[in-house]
């Protein structure tokens, strides 16, 4: 549904993407992460037809973006970074321009028309310039002409820019929804957002494509999956209970948050239970204990830190 193939981009000297290739098919969330200037908006922006590539080509719902422009655009809702619209016009009266332009007539066009603004809580603002709204409302706006016409495939740029916590609540279960019978691509720099919506992830920096693969087995490259977290009132009397106990490979103290890390050696899906009853038969008293499924945040910053150590100097991305 959403295919790029050996994407390039240069600019003078500077290589924005560099052979980036990945399929998304339909049914899937495909996260696309980096750090700022790894490409995201570049490689989306190529896929969606706002670019030309330098070199390789992307398709969308079997048609190739240069090619068949029109025919893959029809298929295609695009919210880019910014979620540009008309200051001057109210949500309603863009809105009922971007379904014109999107050929919708009749029924269709009402009902369609209808949905986006009840489903993106837009009731409020529906006649009030587009200039006077928050940059939430904005973004709902954005967000509402991407899905108008009910493509088959979404690239959603950083969708929950500027909302408050409901409102990204409320835009990850549209995500969700949305995805049932679609294929979505979104960037995002909210880590808890890929956990939450995506079924698989890509991580790109300095315009190459770094990782892929599910949250699940990202989080399973996390030096603190299957470790055990303890909070206690006394961690370094909790430390000393579990000195030298079978299994346990190190620790880590949180002092701030009176918690103790306890790493596994291997795999030990159980260690939780075996920290508990040694601290009971030690006589440590703990408020808390729960074994950890891994942060992203931490693979996210291995992996693209030692992209940025390793990478050449005349190399970047935008």
């Amino acid at each position: 549904m959403i295919e790029a193939l050996a994407l390039r981009k240069r600019y003078g000297p500077l290589v924005a993407v560099d052979g980036v290739s990945f399929k998304v098919e339909p049914g899937e969330v495909l996260g696309f992460l980096g750090p700022n200037g790894a490409g995201k908006s570049t490689t989306m922006k190529m896929i969606a037809g706002f670019l030309a590539p330098t070199d390789g080509s992307a398709r969308v719902c079997g048609f190739d973006v240069q090619r068949d422009s029109l025919a893959a655009r029809r298929r295609l809702g695009y919210l880019p970074e910014g979620a540009p619209g008309y200051a001057e016009m109210a949500p309603g009266k863009f809105l009922g321009f971007i379904a014109d332009l999107r050929g919708l007539r009749g029924d269709a066009r009402r009902q369609r028309l209808a949905f986006v603004r009840t489903r993106l809580q837009l009731d409020a603002v529906w006649d009030q310039t587009i200039e006077t709204l928050s940059k939430g409302y904005r973004r709902r706006v954005g967000l509402a002409a991407a899905i108008l016409h009910d493509p088959e495939a979404l690239i959603l740029d950083e969708p929950t820019d500027g909302l408050d916590p409901n409102q990204k609540h409320e835009v990850r279960g549209l995500i969700s929804e949305l995805a049932a019978n679609r294929t979505l691509l979104l960037s995002t720099h909210i880590l808890e957002e890929v956990e939450a919506v995506c079924t698989r992830a890509i991580i790109i920096a300095g315009g190459k494509v770094l990782a892929d693969a599910t949250p699940a087995a990202l989080l399973a490259q996390s030096r603190y999956h299957d470790a055990v977290s303890v909070q206690a009132a006394d961690s370094i009397a909790a430390r000393a209970a579990l000195d030298g106990m079978p299994g346990v490979s190190g620790f880590e103290q949180d002092e701030r948050e009176a918690r103790l890390y306890v790493f596994p050696q291997g795999r030990q899906p159980r260690l939780g239970d075996a920290v508990a009853d040694r601290l009971r038969q030690r006589g440590v008293a703990f408020e808390g204990l729960r074994q950890e499924h891994g942060r992203l945040d931490e693979v996210f910053r291995r992996i693209t830190t030692a992209k940025a150590a390793t990478a050449p100097a005349a190399k970047g991305a935008a």
